[in-house]
């Protein structure tokens, strides 16, 4: 597998419509970057939950998934399903958390998601960041919109566990739902595991890069 890197990090900026958006479609991967950067500045905006059980859960979960990580917050209250109706202030939200963001990495809902809350927010993601390296998250749930993914993000066996048993453990309003469980989640973390050679791992979409061919390290 062919590896390219991003180099050190130092601030990085999650965008998600709804509480446990971020914690599903990429949790492995904080607590993999946490770990390898003490005092990483992490700066989250979620659109929808604000004020609600949900809003305290998210805080909750982004802190045990940002170990050691100086975490920022954000939780709106736009209507869960119906954040195009709210198209100017959502794009307004998102461009005030871009002028408060040092971030060089931007994480969002990939643009082909079923979910038209995602689907917006990875819409207005790239209109806002624009010199920044933008990575789609997958999201599993009851739509079969799991993307064709082009970037991988290995995961040791423990992180892939951590991370199922967080999400698990943080969102007890979310476990009725009959997907919601740790199988669910390591599951597609094995598949996408399986499509770059490792044990566990999470995939993205990548927005758009420049690489320099050949370039020294």
């Amino acid at each position: 597998m062919i590896e390219l890197g991003t180099g050190s990090v130092s601030e990085i900026a999650l965008l998600a419509a709804h509480c446990d958006d971020i914690a599903i479609g990429m949790g492995g991967t904080l607590l993999t970057v946490a770990a390898r950067h003490p005092g990483l500045r992490v700066r989250a905006l979620v659109l929808s939950g604000g004020g609600t059980e949900r809003e305290n859960e998210e805080r909750a979960a982004l802190g045990a998934l940002c170990p050691g990580a100086h975490l920022t917050v954000e939780v709106l209250d736009f209507p869960d399903g119906r954040a195009p109706a709210h198209w100017n202030a959502v794009k307004e939200a998102v461009a005030v958390f871009r002028r408060q963001s040092a971030a060089t990495v931007v994480f969002a809902p990939q643009r082909h998601d079923a979910h038209q809350d995602h689907r917006m927010l990875a819409s207005l993601a790239p209109t806002e960041f624009r010199d920044h390296l933008i990575l789609g998250y997958e999201i599993i749930k009851w739509e079969t919109d799991t993307p064709t993914p082009t970037v991988f993000q290995p995961l040791s066996d423990e992180i892939a566990s951590s991370k199922a048993e967080l999400i698990y453990t943080h969102y007890p309003s979310q476990r009725p739902h009959d997907w919601f469980d740790r199988e669910a989640f390591l599951a597609l973390a094995r598949v996408r595991g399986v499509q770059c050679r490792s044990r566990y791992a999470e995939a993205f979409v990548l927005e758009k890069a420049t690489i320099n061919v050949g370039a020294a390290l």
